[in-house]
């Protein structure tokens, strides 16, 4: 049997060799550090001392026999048996322990009853033919030598047998040993020696060290025991019946060994039940159970053992629940020391520990708490470890171990949190779900921190091929490793973890969409531009964020609320947000530069037709070219959505334009601004023409005023006739232009990746402002051009000229010359397609403007009914001027214009009496019966017309005739001068 002895350090190095990443273990130990200086052999050698006693104790007969005994009986050599058969009933090392009856305990644990490794030594040669008892293979699996075995076994024999009746535990078993054997007992005086200081040594450190009843203040016994200690280190003890050393010790120790927390005398010496003196002596005695030639192995007979070793309980002050917690952290350590490769083991710790998580009173019991949080704390650390990083702990050759693992560290966290809620009043009524809450840390944790390795790993990777033409965004290489960690989550950790939490991978992929979007976050912060690097990142981000809601999604499927918790906590990512805030800016800082540099730069313009053969503005050519290359930048903008934000960019555009067209027409004033004032009216002084002669000079006086104002309004040189021309052509430039922009955005949409959408609905009257301010804007230059011209720059021959003083020397012909270059000069300026608007509008106010001086001339002028021939001639020669043989407007929109004059001119004709009655007709319809005696003064209407009561007053205002003159005076006593 020779090989039973085999060295454990070959072991050990041996799974060092085939772990060698495994050389020194991370497991704190739990039972704490004895005070005095006992060896792991020498602690073994004392449980097993403990063991044979208690074993010997519980029996009614000897202990079994020795090896060499059994050899002595079949060599026919008959010696007295010491022990007698078994009794079935009861547990006792000499019972078999060769059965090859399936071990319950094993099964219980979890381990296979029979491993290949314990078959192939089942048929070793070298393994013994022969039965062997449990105390036997007890001996054996705490190393014993036969010897050692054998001169216990005599002691103890002889202690029992002077028991007298009393219990085993009534006796402190050093000392009896120590009475019992002598230095013949033992190969030569160094070993006796030796034995001897162990025995005492274990008595100071149970009675002294490691008391169960803590020492108040040292007494005589303590310090007589420290004496005798002290002094067996010089020389040994003499041990004989009559030695006084040897009763003084014996006193000593009991009295410190009977102490009671009552004051009683105890049936039980406490020797070897103090905290942790006992566990360690107890751990000993558990790592029997452990095969010592394959130490990842529990024996077939552990059933046996663990039963024999129990009746040490009484001595070691043990009970089922710290039973359970020392085999189970026993059976945990042996699968950590041993390289973390036999999964069994791990398995069998994990169903011990369950069975102390079974007994929650005892749990509870503070007495018990500083062993629990010791050894549950040390579990709890050693498993956090790993869990917290799982991913760099698990891979395919070990994630078999990885539940047990997982559930040990629950069950640890249970055990703690019920000692703590214990101890914490005020927490006894919280829910905690400990299971799911460890899960959900260590599957945060764990992928933080890969996480986090990988943002290392992709770096690193990226400063290794900086050389590399246009290398993959840090974020894109990220988002791939991360879409692979998650599947990878999903398919290896969280079948695993769903047991304790059922959303595992919905924590796990919101866990991982957390990290990546922090990092997306700092790009947004730092972006201040779309490019392309950007957008590929935005668009992997949001390929990556769906395949991690889709995770989310089908993890909990079948959760209460179908995972609606889960996917609210993934602040999503909104990358075409982000895409669309980063195109809005980028659309913003354009329209912002159109807009100064429209500011800048209209203000300076000159509005020179000579610019360009088209005779529009320069800076209009410039405004268009920038909006058309900002529409194509647009375009060429790395995104798909193009179309969502087109009006943005349309919008702003529009208004740039809209603000360009403004400055264009602005300070040129309106047809009101050029329409002279009205004079008050009065009634004819007949037969005077110097009356006339002076109202000229005043009239011309008056214009001179009047034409001084509207240049210092309008500011000379960029509001003449010609720079007119030339802003009405710049916006029907810039008309036009946008036509073609429109057209052109089109074609932009076909070729962008939103060509699926209706593109022509897109860009349909986006160019709303500007087009209407064009046409309103060329709308008012007209007008303002028309009136320019009659009112200010022919005034002289229109307001002030024509037809003050004599009618017959004063007539239409010099407006209709100068009228008539100033057509030739539009015709020759103005865009073909705006020629006829502006002649039209021109038209119109020449004739306002012959009807003005015939009903609103001023004192200057006065008409006889035979004026009206030389008027209608005048008229008619204005007409003409307007069609020219049809080289300029047609002749049936020159008379549609004419209309309201021929209304009017028949009453420059008619008879004053009949006028008179006419007017008092309408004055009486319009005003009621009052009208008759004392008609009010109608006011100016907005169209002269014949049926209109001012319209027939001005008429005979102007009339050179004494009864018009008296009807005025006697109506409305209206002067003859202003």
């Amino acid at each position: 049997m020779a090989f039973l002895f085999r060295d454990r350090g070959v072991s050990e190095s041996k799974r060092q060799a085939a772990n060698p990443k495994i050389l020194i273990s991370d497991l704190a130990y739990p039972f704490g550090k004895l005070s005095c200086d006992l060896s792991d052999p020498e602690l073994r050698e004392i449980a097993y001392e403990i063991f044979l006693a208690a074993c010997r104790s519980s029996l009614s007969m000897p202990l079994l026999q020795t090896p060499e005994q059994s050899d002595r009986d079949s060599a026919g050599k008959p010696e007295k048996s010491i022990l007698p058969p078994p009794q079935a009933s009861s547990p006792s090392p000499q019972r078999s322990a060769t059965s090859s009856a399936a071990s319950k305990m094993k099964a219980a644990l979890g381990f296979s009853s029979y491993s290949s490794k314990s078959l192939g030594k089942e048929n070793s040669p070298l393994r013994p033919k022969k039965p062997v008892t449990a105390g036997e293979l007890m001996r054996v699996q705490m190393s014993v030598s036969e010897e050692a075995d054998s001169r216990v076994r005599r002691a103890v024999l002889r202690i029992t047998g002077g028991l007298h009746g009393r219990s085993f535990e009534s006796m402190v078993l050093p000392v009896e040993l120590l009475q019992q054997l002598r230095a013949s007992d033992f190969p030569d005086q160094q070993q006796y020696t030796a034995w001897q200081m162990r025995s005492l040594k274990v008595l100071e450190a149970g009675l002294l060290m490691h008391p169960f009843k803590p020492l108040e203040n040292p007494n005589s016994a303590s310090q007589q025991l420290r004496q005798i200690i002290c002094g067996a280190s010089d020389r040994p003890i003499e041990t004989g019946k009559n030695s006084e050393l040897m009763q003084g010790l014996r006193d000593a120790v009991t009295s410190l060994a009977c102490r009671s927390f009552d004051g009683s005398v105890p049936e039980t010496c406490h020797w070897a039940d103090g905290f942790p003196l006992n566990l360690r002596l107890y751990q000993m005695l558990l790592e029997a159970c452990f095969d010592c030639n394959e130490e990842t192995s529990i024996i077939d007979e552990v059933d046996e053992l663990i039963e024999l070793i129990k009746k040490t309980w009484v001595v070691l002050g043990m009970n089922q629940v710290l039973h359970n917690l020392c085999f189970s952290w026993v059976l945990f350590n042996r699968f950590v020391t041993t390289g973390e490769v036999e999964n069994e083991l791990l398995f069998a710790a994990e169903n011990q520990l369950a069975e102390v998580a079974k007994d929650e009173k005892i749990i509870k019991d503070p007495a018990y708490s500083e062993i629990f949080n010791s050894t549950l704390g040390s579990i709890l650390g050693w498993v956090e470890k790993r869990l917290l990083a799982y991913h760099d702990t698990f891979h395919p050759g070990n994630v078999s171990s990885m539940q047990s693992i997982v559930s040990l560290g629950v069950l640890s966290g249970k055990i703690l949190e019920g000692i703590s809620r214990a101890k914490n009043s005020r927490r006894r009524r919280e829910q905690v779900d400990v299971a799911r809450n460890k899960i959900e840390i260590y599957i945060k944790s764990s992928l933080q921190t890969a996480f986090a390795q990988g943002m290392e790993k992709v770096a690193s990777s990226r400063r290794s091929s900086k050389t590399k033409p246009n290398p993959t965004p840090f974020l894109c290489i990220l988002a791939k490793d991360i879409g692979d960690l998650a599947r990878k989550e999903k398919e290896v950790f969280s079948p695993i973890l769903k047991r304790w939490h059922p959303l595992a991978a919905g924590v796990a992929v919101t866990t991982l969409h957390r990290c990546y979007g922090n990092e997306l976050k700092q790009l947004i912060q730092r972006v201040t531009e779309l490019t392309p690097d950007t957008v590929q990142v935005f668009e992997v981000a949001d390929k990556l964020e769906k395949e991690l809601v889709q995770i989310a999604v089908e993890d909990s499927v079948n959760s209460e609320d179908g995972g609606k918790t889960i996917i609210r906590e993934m602040q999503l990512y909104e990358a075409e947000y982000a895409v669309a805030n980063l195109a809005k800016a980028w659309i913003k800082t354009r329209v912002n530069r159109l807009k100064e540099w429209i500011d800048k730069n209209v203000q300076l313009e000159v509005w020179n037709p000579m610019a360009n053969k088209d005779k529009f503005a320069p800076s209009s050519i410039e405004v268009l070219r920038i909006t058309d290359e900002t529409l194509h930048a647009f375009f060429q903008l790395p995104m798909t959505m193009h179309q969502a934000l087109l009006p943005d960019l349309i919008t702003g555009i529009d208004q740039s334009l809209q603000h360009y067209i403004s400055r264009a027409k602005s300070g040129c004033g309106t047809r009101n601004t050029y329409i002279p004032t009205m004079p008050a009216l009065t009634r004819c002084e007949i037969g005077s023409k110097l009356q006339g002669v002076f109202k000229k000079k005043e009239n011309l006086q008056g214009s001179h005023q009047r034409n001084s104002q509207v240049g210092a309004l309008n500011g000379h040189d960029s509001f003449g006739l010609v720079q007119l021309c030339v802003r009405m052509n710049t916006l029907y430039h810039i008309r036009t232009e946008l036509e073609t922009l429109e057209k052109r955005i089109v074609t932009y949409l076909r070729n962008t990746k939103s060509s699926h959408i209706d593109t022509a609905k897109g860009v349909q009257n986006k160019f709303e402002l500007s087009l209407v301010a064009c046409q309103e804007g060329i709308q008012q230059l007209c007008e303002v051009t028309a009136f320019k011209v009659v009112f200010h720059d022919l005034s002289h021959v229109l307001w002030d000229g024509l037809y003050v003083g004599d009618v017959a020397i004063s007539r239409i012909e010099p407006f209709c010359r100068e009228l008539d270059t100033t057509l030739d000069m539009i015709s020759s300026t103005v865009h073909n397609q705006l020629c006829n608007s502006v002649v039209t509008t021109l038209m119109k106010a020449s004739f306002d403007g012959f009807l003005l001086v015939l009903l609103a001339g001023g004192p200057s002028r006065a008409f006889s009914r035979q004026d009206c021939q030389i008027i209608e001639e005048d008229f008619v020669t204005l007409k003409d001027l307007y069609m020219c043989n049809g080289d300029r407007l047609p002749e049936d929109l020159v008379e549609k214009a004419a209309t309201p004059v021929r209304r009017v001119l028949p009453l420059f004709q008619a008879d004053t009496e009949n006028l008179i009655e006419r007017f008092r007709r309408l004055a009486f319809e319009a005003y009621g019966p009052s009208a008759k005696s004392n008609p009010p003064l109608p006011p100016t209407p907005g169209n002269w017309n014949p049926t209109e009561p001012n319209t027939l007053l001005r008429v005979l205002c102007y009339r050179n005739d004494e009864t018009a003159s008296k009807f005025l005076k006697k109506t409305y006593n209206l002067p003859k001068k202003l």
